[in-house]
């Protein structure tokens, strides 16, 4: 359907925010913080397209609590805190096949210690966050997907189109049909996250990675056990290296220890570097035999799975970072990719740039101004803590994607070293990533396959089992959200040059080649498995798979992740 033959309502605000996690919420608080300190009104939106916020939030998570007291100095105080678990132990292992190396003692920077951090869920967080913002007056939409951007006169960014359902498959209107509403701001703040699908248009509209560096991704799969008082340990925190990735793909596990409502719950995570040259490699299997190892066994034995997730992260760091302003808004938290790869944290940096693009858009809209650059947003950032924090560990996921894990996390150190010590001078200047993940993979033919162990149902899981303890859902008979740009393409190429990778890195068994009575492969796509983790909109070889948003309230629905 055309978006301009449709009638829709149309609602303009101040500042309207797309995303309801850390970022997009902490910019709602602090537009009204300022709002009351001026005693003026201010009308802010956020819409958020999980069914409740924290639907889609997933995360390890320790906290780098920087964020929650600049924004909430008093957050520690309140009844309904939403972390609660404070670390107390920290661990940085190698792994081996079946033993482990304790390196927590290779020197290292202070910034890398978890002491004062916490540990428990993103989840939380953000429904911590919700609720202090519509205390303040901030309107949250959930279930309220952005799928559209409306320009200005100018080309400036307007608002957006939300709320849109009731499509068939083929895109035409159902009795229940909505159109949806055309919703306008002075300023639009886009916080969708990583690999979000309106600021991957802006971000090519704006040309706003002219001057930066590909940015680069891993995949996080994380599953929350409930484990036995004799195995647990409140406010441990274990981060491994090594087995059983070989040293050419980077990534590494994590193991927090935290309580929720005095129950005892483990995260246990695993991170893959989406850069890994072999199209065999495959990232959830990786993880469920990473859980066989003593080091992990010995927590998760007697205990019960009772989550599972997966989402993209940011890893580009500093110089992946692009242009955050354009007329008529910005980018703020993961949608522009503040996370920290050596620390594994970005939470506090989203809390920490939602509270500058607000502070931005609040003082230009109290001059008058509406629709132009927000370029003081760009000043704030390049004086903040945010960026000196990430250009002293620009170097380190280079080095990383050079050198291998072993030898790669030993010169990483070095280089985090010295550019803590000489105020982020570094030998090497700043190190480029020179492609992106999806030109990373190489054809099938150079390697061989992998055979995985079959999981047990007790610690290790298939797919599908894990994919129904995420809640997810989407409507049957609704478009396909996940764009097949060129069905021939994928054939000769993804499956002729690649062996099918799709079907490998998604986590959630959302893609498959089937083989027809003919013997010919088709390629078929389980979109109602999507868990929204992106992954195959970045590591496609071809970038043939174009991820777009689905109705809103559709995906996962995360409890306490």
């Amino acid at each position: 359907m055309a978006s301009d033959a449709v009638e829709r309502e149309s609602m303009e605000v101040d500042v309207l925010i797309i995303g309801g996690g850390p970022a997009g919420l902490s910019a709602a608080i602090r537009l009204m913080q300022l709002s009351q300190e001026k005693g003026e009104e201010l009308s802010v939106i956020v819409l958020e397209k999980g069914g409740e916020i924290g639907a889609h939030i997933l995360s390890g998570v320790v906290v780098d609590p920087v964020g929650l007291d600049t924004l909430i100095p008093d957050w520690r105080e309140r009844d309904n805190r939403p972390l609660r678990t404070e670390v107390t132990g920290d661990k940085f292992k190698y792994l081996g096949p079946k033993g482990s190396l304790d390196i927590s003692l290779l020197p290292m920077p202070g910034f890398m210690k978890n002491h004062g951090n916490f540990t428990g869920s993103l989840g939380n967080v953000t429904r911590f966050l919700a609720e202090e913002a519509e205390g303040m007056g901030v309107e949250i939409f959930p279930g309220f997907a952005a799928s559209e951007l409306v320009y200005g006169e100018n080309g400036e960014v307007r608002g957006v189109i939300a709320g849109v359902n009731g499509l068939d498959a083929e895109g035409n209107p159902k009795p229940d049909y909505e159109p949806g509403m055309e919703l306008l701001g002075k300023y639009v703040l886009f916080a969708e996250g990583t690999r979000g699908s309106l600021t991957k248009k802006l971000i090519s509209k704006f040309d706003l990675d002219k001057d930066s560096e590909p940015q680069k991704y891993g995949i996080g799969l994380k599953e929350l056990w409930s484990v036995p008082e004799e195995n647990f340990q409140e406010g441990y925190v274990q981060h491994t290296l090594g087995w059983p990735l070989p040293d050419n793909v980077g990534g590494g596990s994590f193991l927090y220890h935290f309580r929720d409502n005095g129950e005892p719950f483990i995260s246990l995570g695993f991170v893959v570097h989406l850069n890994y040259e072999n199209p065999y490699i495959a990232p959830y299997q990786e993880f469920q035999r990473w859980k066989h190892h003593p080091e992990v066994m010995k927590y998760i034995e007697g205990g019960k799975r009772v989550s599972y997730g997966a989402r993209a992260i940011t890893e580009g760091g500093w110089q992946s970072v692009p242009k955050l302003a354009f007329p008529g808004g910005a980018l703020i938290g993961c949608s522009a990719g503040f996370v920290n790869v050596p620390r594994i944290k970005g939470s506090h940096n989203a809390i920490l740039t939602g509270m500058m693009g607000a502070e931005a858009a609040f003082n230009a809209l109290q001059a008058g101004r509406s629709g132009d650059e927000l370029v003081e947003y760009e000043e704030a950032y390049e004086k903040s803590s945010v960026y000196k924090e990430l250009k002293t560990v620009r170097n380190v996921k280079p080095i990383l994607s050079r050198f291998g894990t072993v030898l790669g996390t030993g010169l990483g150190g070095v280089e985090m070293w010295l550019t803590s010590i000489f105020g982020g001078w570094s030998p090497f200047g700043t190190l480029g990533h020179k492609k992106t993940d999806a030109a990373s993979l190489k054809p099938a033919a150079k390697f061989k396959p992998i055979d995985y162990p079959k999981p047990d149902g007790k610690y290790s899981f298939d797919k599908l089992t894990n994919v129904a303890f995420t809640n997810t859902y989407h409507g049957e008979d609704q478009p396909c959200h996940l764009k097949l740009l060129d069905p021939d393409l994928q054939k000769s190429s993804e499956l002729g040059v690649f062996d099918g990778p799709s079907a490998r890195y998604c986590p959630a068994g959302v893609y498959e080649w089937v083989q027809e009575a003919n013997g010919e492969q088709r390629f078929q796509i389980n979109s109602q498995n999507c868990i929204h983790c992106k992954t195959c909109d970045i590591k496609d070889p071809n970038q043939n798979i174009n991820w777009e948003t689905p109705e809103g309230g559709g995906g996962p629905a995360y409890p306490n992740m």
